[in-house]
């Protein structure tokens, strides 16, 4: 366990495809032999009664594959926060049992709206930090005031640019450097 844990956030900007370019960072780590843990978002579009689109939010553990639900259908007319609480409470033992049965690195798609707020899966991230093991996340405007509180400062900011990622997670593993 180290005091000084390896601390990384990608800054990105709304629209940006955050969510594969973290995904595609984790099959490239994994692929290396590194033992990734942590969580992905995956948005699939599906077609509402009325003719409009509203994307249903999984969460995909890295570990298994395993997909949780982490949306829930408001109606037609909701404009508020389709995030359901139950769904990441169920993804969250799974993350923690990860970290516990040892990780390489960990890595969790975004620090979002939930965990600016104090909830979503912050406690999930504060125990890997805790633990030792290495974190990337990623952050965007409206929530980057909110992870520099949470980090302290510990963290590094990195672009949304995959070799980059790439180095600063070999960087913080025992990841073979590879040309």
């Amino acid at each position: 366990m180290s005091d000084n844990p390896s601390l990384a956030a990608i800054a990105y900007e709304a629209r940006f495809p955050i969510d594969e370019l973290i995904i595609r960072a984790a099959r490239a780590l994994a692929a290396e032999g590194l033992r990734v843990g942590g969580a992905v978002q995956e948005n699939l579009e599906r077609p509402r009664d009325d003719g409009s689109c509203c994307a249903t939010m999984t969460v995909i553990d890295l570990q298994s594959g395993g997909r949780f639900k982490i949306s829930q259908d408001l109606g037609v007319d909701s404009r508020g926060c389709r995030l359901d609480p139950q769904g990441l409470v169920e993804i969250e033992g799974t993350l923690f049992a990860a970290i516990d049965r040892g990780v390489d690195i960990f890595i969790l798609n975004k620090f979002g709206r939930a965990e600016a707020e104090g909830g979503g899966l912050r406690s999930v991230l504060a125990y890997a930090i805790e633990a030792g093991v290495p974190v990337l996340t990623a952050v965007r405007p409206p929530y980057d005031e909110a992870w520099r509180e949470f980090q302290s400062g510990l963290a590094s900011e990195l672009a949304p640019d995959f070799d980059g990622v790439i180095r600063w997670c070999r960087s913080v593993t025992s990841a073979p450097v590879s040309s």
